[in-house]
C-alpha cells in the first residue's frame, strides 16, 4: 500500500489532503496524538493506535503525548491516581504494536514558562463560547463546565508546538479542538497541523462505547472474555453501524492480510477473505450468519490482544 493511502485508510476526514500529500513528500514529518491516563485502554483508543502504526509505516516520527494533566483538568482524578494509569498505558501502547516511537508525559513538558506564556497568549484570542463549544464532545459533566475545561483545549494547541509535529491524529470528536489550532497557532509562530480524523465506532450494543455502561473490550480482556462479549454483541442485518464489522474493519484487517471465517462443511466451509470490502459484501449478501461473523471477529482480536498481554508480562 502507497503512503498516501496508510495514511488515509479508515479515516473519515484530513484537513487538508492536499497538505497530508505535501508532507509525506518531506525527507522528516512528525505526527501526534494525545491519550488521557484514564482506566484500561480498549477498542475506542485503538483506533487511533492502529491509525498511528499505519503513519509510522508511511514514513512518519510518531509522538504519543500521555496527557496527565488534561486528564486532570477533565476530571479525571487526583493527580496521583492519573500518574499511576500512565505508565499502565504506555505498557499497553507498546504492547498494541506501537513501538519505536517518542512517548512524553504532559506535565513533563506543560509546566515550563515558555509553554504557560503560550497558553496564555492564545487565551486572549479565544472566547469562552469557542472553547466550551470545541469541549463538548470530549469533555466531562459539560452541562456545568469548569474553567479547568476551558484550558483544556488552549493547551492541546500548544501541545502540537511544543512536540515540534506538523500533524495530529485523533477521532472526528477532537475535530473542533483541531481546528482551533489550525486557526490560532500561526499567532504564536507555528504553522497550522495538518489533521487527521478517525471515526468514534460503536460500543458492542451499538450504543456509544463507555467503559462504564461495560460495552467496551480492553486490552486486559482474556479471549474466553472476548469471545462471550463478541458472543452477545448487537449484529444488525445491516453494513452501518454494525460494532461487529467494525470490530473487522478497524481492529483485524490492519494488522491481517488474510481473514478466514471458519465454518462446518455443512455451513458452506472455510472462507478467505483478503480485504474487508470483501467480507463486507459477503455478509451483506447474507453468504455468513452473524454468529460466524462474531466468532472470526473474536478469534482474531483474542489473537491480537494475547499477543499484547504477552509482550507486557516480558
Amino acid at each position: 500500500m502507497d503512503p498516501y493511502s496508510l495514511a488515509t485508510r479508515n479515516t473519515v476526514e484530513v484537513v487538508t489532503e492536499a497538505e497530508l500529500r505535501s508532507l509525506l513528500d518531506r525527507p522528516v514529518k512528525r505526527v501526534y496524538a494525545g491519550y488521557e491516563p484514564s482506566g484500561e485502554i480498549h477498542l475506542g483508543h485503538l483506533v487511533t493506535v492502529n491509525k498511528l502504526m499505519d503513519l509510522q509505516e508511511a514514513g512518519f516520527e510518531v509522538t504519543i503525548l500521555i496527557a496527565d494533566l488534561h486528564a486532570f483538568l477533565n476530571r479525571k482524578g487526583t493527580m496521583d491516581e492519573i500518574r499511576d494509569l500512565a505508565e499502565y498505558n504506555r505498557r499497553c501502547f507498546e504492547a498494541l504494536g506501537l513501538s519505536g516511537v517518542n512517548y512524553v508525559l504532559g506535565s513533563d513538558v506543560q509546566l515550563t514558562p515558555e509553554y504557560e506564556l503560550q497558553v496564555l497568549e492564545l487565551s486572549q484570542e479565544i472566547t469562552v463560547n469557542r472553547a466550551r463549544r470545541s469541549m463538548d464532545e470530549v469533555g466531562r459533566q459539560m452541562e456545568h463546565p469548569s474553567v479547568s475545561q476551558m484550558v483544556y483545549p488552549i493547551m492541546q494547541m500548544v501541545d502540537i508546538a511544543t512536540l515540534g509535529v506538523e500533524a495530529a491524529v485523533g477521532g472526528i470528536d477532537q475535530r473542533k479542538i483541531h481546528m482551533l489550532a489550525r486557526e490560532h497557532l500561526t499567532s504564536i509562530g507555528y504553522p497550522a497541523p495538518v489533521c487527521i480524523h478517525t471515526p468514534i465506532i460503536n460500543g458492542l450494543d451499538g450504543k456509544k462505547m463507555s467503559s462504564s455502561a461495560g460495552n467496551v473490550i480492553s486490552v486486559a480482556d482474556s479471549a474466553e472474555e472476548i469471545e462471550r462479549k463478541l458472543k452477545k454483541a448487537f449484529c444488525p442485518p445491516e453494513i452501518e453501524e454494525n460494532p461487529v464489522l467494525q470490530v473487522l474493519r478497524y481492529h483485524v484487517f490492519p494488522r491481517i492480510e488474510t481473514v478466514v471465517v471458519q465454518r462446518p462443511e455443512k455451513f458452506g466451509g472455510d472462507r478467505e477473505f483478503p480485504t474487508y470490502e470483501a467480507i463486507e459484501q459477503a455478509y451483506a449478501a447474507g453468504e455468513i450468519h452473524p454468529l460466524d461473523l462474531k466468532k472470526t471477529a473474536a478469534r482474531y482480536l483474542a489473537k491480537i490482544f494475547a499477543d499484547a498481554h504477552a509482550a507486557m508480562n516480558e
